[in-house]
């Protein structure tokens, strides 16, 4: 196959492969240590109930936490709704204020459209064309109403990061909960939820090359604070969130964040690499604006925007590159990106935006090759 014919992965924000290693600690979950974790009087229960432990600690290990305070989910997208509606159901009586931005994830934002729905008010922050929010326009938000803020650390489609430590300082002042999509950030920079101060942090196991269907929601212990379940039935996950437990699923999750805490390091620093690399190369093309760049971001990915460009050709054009328009979640419409739309681009600037997200088993030939591809394709539609 010719260079320029190769397929090239470059959508690592909305899922990654499962890393090998990975896949061989889950193996025998699903054949000879099959048992359920539950199942307290028999060694097949043992071993799978001593695999969730090993996990679960593995998990605490990578964002700083305690074991007992991870709890297990089918996705980042259940912990999110587990976070928001759990809290806001426990703490009804002392008040009905929830704060978040206009660039979270539709997960976020879609749970609080439903919270508005029952009764409780929902203030968006706005963000800057840089991506920022506003730490003045935060605090003025937060009143004695307010019982919760939640603003992701990193976000999908640009990769800006906001600053937690900053904002718990504000939300722990007033004595208000912080809860955080950590799913793009948690095992590709560093992520520390003691000091970064957060009471709540939801994160996924395909974003960090482990399986699909399994994710976890961090709760703070001390000091203790409410939470509903949003399930019943079984007790399991101290009757937070039962159900029988995806052993498989939470054996992947573990190993995947062992990975991560020995990998991190390196890994973000070449993909910071050749994320530079791409983006000089880029730097040409004209009418070419790289969302974000003057922000904080995560070191393996960008998001660009071509002015004078029809976003549906340029996807169609790039049949060989796997990237994408938006959040994955989204993919299916045809609606420009929420998240551009809050820097102020236009729905046609926003739809020809590309982003592009490199993994841990891209390597620089495929670098170039998207140059060059990139390269080709806006000179053939202009």
């Amino acid at each position: 196959m010719s260079p320029n014919k190769k397929k090239i992965y470059l959508d690592n924000n909305a899922t990654t492969p499962v890393d090998p290693r990975v896949l061989e600690a889950m193996l025998p979950y699903f054949t000879e240590k099959f048992g359920n974790a539950s199942s307290v009087n028999h060694a097949f229960g043992w071993d799978a109930g001593e695999a969730v432990t090993i996990a679960r600690e593995q998990v605490a290990r990578l964002i700083g936490a305690r074991p007992k305070e991870i709890y297990f989910t089918s996705g980042a997208t259940e912990a999110i709704n587990l976070a928001l509606l759990g809290v806001c159901k426990a703490n009804a009586d002392k008040g009905g204020h929830i704060i978040t931005c206009a660039t979270e994830h539709k997960a976020v934002l879609d749970t609080c459209k439903e919270l508005e729905n029952r009764g409780f008010r929902v203030a968006y922050l706005d963000v800057g064309k840089s991506g920022a929010l506003d730490l003045d326009v935060l605090d003025d938000t937060i009143t004695d109403q307010t019982i919760l803020v939640s603003l992701m650390y990193a976000n999908n489609e640009i990769g800006v990061i906001h600053p937690l430590k900053e904002i718990s300082k504000l939300t722990r002042e007033k004595g208000v909960l912080l809860m955080t999509d950590a799913t793009q950030a948690v095992g590709k920079i560093p992520f520390d939820v003691q000091e970064l101060d957060v009471d709540l942090a939801a994160f996924s196991a395909h974003k960090i090359y482990g399986p699909k269907g399994i994710g976890g929601l961090y709760v703070r212990k001390r000091p203790k604070f409410d939470l509903s379940p949003l399930l019943f039935g079984g007790g399991q996950e101290k009757g937070l969130r039962p159900g029988t437990l995806n052993v498989p699923g939470i054996v992947g999750l573990g190993k995947a964040c062992e990975i991560c805490a020995e990998e991190m390091s390196t890994e973000s620093k070449r993909l910071r690499k050749w994320r530079d690399h791409l983006e000089a190369e880029l730097q040409d093309i004209e009418g070419l604006r790289i969302n974000g760049k003057n922000s904080p971001r995560l070191p393996h990915m960008t998001n660009l925007s071509f002015e004078n460009i029809d976003g549906s050709k340029l996807i169609r054009s790039l049949k060989n590159l796997a990237v994408s328009q938006g959040s994955a979640c989204t993919s299916g419409t045809v609606e420009p990106s929420h998240v551009l739309k809050a820097f102020g681009h236009s729905d046609e600037l926003a739809l020809s935006s590309l982003r592009i997200g490199l993994g841990r088993f891209n390597n620089k030939e495929e670098i170039d090759i998207t140059i060059e591809t990139l390269h080709n394709t806006i000179d053939q539609l202009r």
